[in-house]
């Protein structure tokens, strides 16, 4: 700021000493043209914003002219009379420390939820005792705190494992079904039944109807478990809302197979993603985008959509590759050359597919 303001006091300094050989014309012209300027400038700017050294220098200069021609200028006595106050202020003011007991540190709190993160079986009496054997002096009700704010429930609650964990865990022999609807051109309402399985997100579609009526929901079923029948890895889990479709009869079917029906929580959509997300990917890609007439040509329509689905849409799941080719890894192609690029059409142009030949 110091030498700030005497960079400032010299410049204007060599100012004043080229004004004092100028002529009284050229002066009297120059400072109108400056009162001009500094008027249209107050137009615009309601308050200029003054440093430190812009506020000396104005309060310096104030000083040379008789108090009835600072009447015009930005620089007021009160102005003056404020810049001193803030000064004294400034000066009497001392920085005061945060109140409290001083915070925990950063490291020690990320050590403190990894811990938790890893052993969901752990109180934070627990990790305390953990805590003390690599010589990190905390307080118990400190690693309470912590677990507290970052929202980690105590340990007999976070002690199972989280609907991610689950599925991730349990893929393998994991599949999930969900019913939709789909409105034709006279309005007719038609239901579909689909079903995916997590590990490969291979997609079935197990039928079509208007009326699903407990005795078709049960022989889907039936049809579909003579399908798994012969996999190898069977189905240990299915995944199914809370939906009056899915009767009694139709959990029993998969349950003479082996296979456990895990029933969502009330509204919520996101115990079965999976499934939810993809009934999206049909509207969107396939339905949203075709009128469709009735039952059989909903049906050829699902079905030329789930071969596309199966056999060519690539999933970010699967490293970008189809569910029916999923371990199957492509040459790689350094410089793709467009004359070799070829397009299929499916569904009347609907979908393309490309790939680039021999």
């Amino acid at each position: 700021m110091t030498l700030s303001f005497l960079y400032l006091a010299f410049c204007r300094a060599l100012q004043l000493i080229r004004l004092v050989g100028r002529s009284d014309t050229d002066l009297a012209v120059e400072i109108v043209m400056l009162r001009h300027e500094v008027a249209v400038l107050r137009r615009q700017v309601h308050r200029p914003a003054l440093k430190p050294a812009d506020r000396a220098v104005l309060a310096g200069l104030s000083r040379l002219l008789p108090r009835r021609r600072l009447g015009h200028l930005c620089v007021q006595p009160t102005t003056l009379l404020r810049w001193h106050r803030d000064l004294v202020a400034k000066r009497w003011t001392y920085p005061h420390g945060r109140p409290g007991r001083p915070p925990i540190a950063e490291g020690t709190t990320a050590v403190v939820l990894r811990l938790a993160k890893e052993n969901p079986n752990w109180g934070y009496r627990r990790i305390h005792g953990e805590l003390a054997t690599m010589g990190i002096a905390i307080a118990p009700s400190s690693v309470w705190a912590i677990l507290k704010r970052h929202g980690i429930e105590p340990s007999p609650r976070r002690s199972g494992p989280t609907w991610a964990e689950f599925l991730a865990a349990q893929a393998k022999g994991l599949m999930a079904c969900d019913f939709f609807h789909v409105d034709t051109v006279l309005l007719r309402r038609l239901y579909v039944l689909v079903f995916i399985h997590h590990d490969t997100r291979r997609v079935r579609i197990a039928g079509v109807t208007s009326n699903p009526v407990a005795s078709w929901v049960t022989q889907q079923a039936r049809n579909l478990s003579t399908e798994l029948a012969e996999q190898t890895n069977p189905v240990k889990f299915l995944i199914r809302d809370r939906d009056t479709k899915f009767t009694s009869s139709f959990d029993a079917v998969f349950a003479a197979e082996g296979t456990r029906v895990i029933k969502t929580p009330i509204r919520a959509p996101r115990a079965n993603a999976i499934c939810e997300r993809l009934i999206g990917t049909i509207r969107r890609e396939c339905l949203d985008r075709t009128l469709i007439l009735g039952r059989r040509h909903l049906q050829a329509v699902l079905a030329e959509y789930v071969e596309h689905y199966n056999a060519h849409r690539p999933h970010r799941s699967l490293s970008q590759r189809p569910p029916a080719d999923s371990d199957a890894t492509p040459p790689t192609i350094g410089d793709a050359d467009a004359a070799r690029l070829r397009r299929s059409d499916r569904l009347g142009g609907l979908i393309h597919e490309y790939r680039i030949a021999a």
